[in-house]
């Protein structure tokens, strides 16, 4: 009875006990250092003369061979402290991250969304209706931006011209507002990973923005596809590895999805998701393993996590394949929602011993005793996964997948804020979903103070689920003047009511 009494009443005392199990180190510390200081202040050990008559007595009673031993076992502790501080994990920085922000002229309304598709003449009534439909639920508002060759001539089929116009574009726009922002140089970068899932020409994306920007010969570059809406976190993952055998190197990590190649022309409805979600966007961030870039740097990588779900199920639920009619799409099964609710249920309990205080986890093992061994009826505690971050950048899947995150993490408005609106002012757009959503909004509204902790967590086909964790090193002040960002011009404009169903007049 007085474990359940515990148990049942811990949560009114949450915030001390949290407090106190974080601190102990520290409550126990204080008072032990004052005594020490203390003694050693009043001891009369504390003159120079007893010091080395201490030391004068000390020589008499060890021998050669002692004082040699001595000497050797310091030498081989100043080694192994050598050692260890050289083979120690690297700090990596995040110095900027720019989020490509498309020419006025490419904002596509939803209105404009579903003329676009009626012009290629490529959808039936029915098919435009559901299109309709989704994007009335979907949560996207009317500023979302599209590619120029669907927009400017929606009758022609997607060509690969026109793709790698679109996506060198937001490449280019992305990786020379960060070069401009940092002021590095581009031959000061050893390390390239470019990610974009569905569009992988050759020569390769990687080498176009080499060969552009006139990069090192000996550059460290990667070009990664078919790796899904996290991808750009596989990418942080990748370079912060790679940065840990460069020194005092540079990592570029270029984020982006083409919509022209990726743009379904047929009528299968569970191929059509795409089309409705996903725009036009990008990022590019810059990562340092310098010390010298700490202090101009704005986070600190902390750790990365990547989880897999290995079954048929979660393997084939995001499939990128041929209709009937042989029209390329990527299909999307109805038992999506459940399988990305298993994937995040994994990569949180992975992730959870990892950043949650001890409180936390003393009360779920307490819990978890008590029920098993103990046969107590009580409920099994659920670590508050907010006590272990400030900040959540989830990737905007659409609204289905915004609202299971909110529900299984326990999130509330506040959280959740920063991808619902992205999702409204860019929608989908994809791997680089996650710099739009909090980072950059977060910004932008003045809510990043020092020492604040971020989570990204992205979702991808396969089925998989990835984190990375930052750390703010500084109190983020944007100035609306002189930093670019691509919600500052409009961001008190800022959150938006975003009802459940918001009709299209189509």
């Amino acid at each position: 009875m007085l474990l359940k009494s515990i148990f049942s009443q811990h949560v009114k005392g949450k915030p001390g006990f949290h407090y106190l199990i974080s601190n102990a180190l520290y409550l126990l510390l204080i008072p032990l250092s004052a005594i020490v200081l203390t003694y050693d202040l009043f001891s009369t050990l504390s003159t120079i003369y007893d010091l080395f008559q201490i030391w004068n007595e000390l020589s008499f009673k060890f021998d050669n061979v002692t004082v040699l031993l001595l000497v050797v076992l310091c030498l081989v502790s100043l080694v192994f402290t050598t050692i260890y501080l050289m083979s120690r994990p690297k700090n990596v920085y995040l110095v900027n991250f720019p989020s490509y922000k498309p020419d006025p002229s490419r904002m596509c309304t939803r209105e404009i969304f579903l003329q676009i598709a009626s012009q290629t003449g490529k959808f039936s009534d029915e098919t435009l209706a559901f299109k309709k439909k989704i994007l009335e639920r979907s949560g996207i508002g009317n500023m979302t931006y599209g590619p120029k060759s669907l927009m400017e001539n929606p009758a022609e089929n997607g060509n690969m011209e026109e793709a790698r116009k679109e996506t060198e574009g937001v490449i280019i726009g992305a990786v020379d507002e960060l070069l401009a922002k940092t002021g590095v140089k581009p031959k000061a970068i050893g390390i390239l990973v470019v990610n974009s899932s569905l569009f992988n020409p050759t020569p390769s994306l990687s080498a176009f923005i080499v060969n552009h920007y006139k990069l090192r010969s000996n550059i460290f570059s990667y070009n990664l596809g078919g790796m899904g809406c996290s991808a750009g976190l596989i990418s942080i993952d990748l370079a912060q590895k790679l940065l840990q055998v460069e020194p005092n190197c540079y990592a570029l990590v270029v984020s982006t999805e083409n919509i022209t190649l990726g743009w379904y022309v047929g009528n299968d409805r569970s191929m059509l998701l795409t089309n409705c979600l996903f725009r036009v966007g990008g990022a590019a961030i810059l990562l340092s393993n310098r010390s010298s870039d700490r202090s101009s740097s704005k986070y600190q990588l902390v750790r990365t996590l990547r989880s897999h779900q290995v079954d048929d199920n979660s393997y084939n639920c995001i499939m990128q394949k041929e209709d009937e009619f042989q029209h390329v799409g990527v299909k999307i099964s109805k038992n999506l929602m459940v399988v990305a609710g298993e994937a995040l249920k994994t990569h949180i309990t992975a992730l959870g011993p990892l950043v949650l205080p001890m409180s936390e986890q003393l009360l779920f093992l307490a819990t978890s005793v008590a029920r098993k061994i103990f046969k107590m009826k009580i409920n099994l505690y659920i670590p508050d996964i907010k006590l272990a971050f400030e900040h959540f950048c989830i990737h905007t899947g659409g609204r289905g997948v915004l609202d299971g995150i909110e529900k299984n993490l326990q999130l509330n408005e506040w959280h959740m804020e920063p991808s619902r609106m992205t999702l409204n002012r860019f929608g989908n757009t994809s791997s680089s979903s996650v710099w739009y959503a909090k980072l950059a909004y977060s910004e932008a509204k003045r809510r990043i103070r020092k020492g604040d902790r971020i989570c990204q967590i992205g979702f991808r086909s396969g089925f998989k689920c990835s984190t990375v964790v930052w750390r703010a090193l500084k109190t983020i002040n944007l100035n609306p003047t002189l930093d670019k960002n691509p919600w500052i011009d409009e961001i008190d404009n800022f959150p938006v009511q975003v009802p459940q169903d918001a009709p299209i007049a189509f």
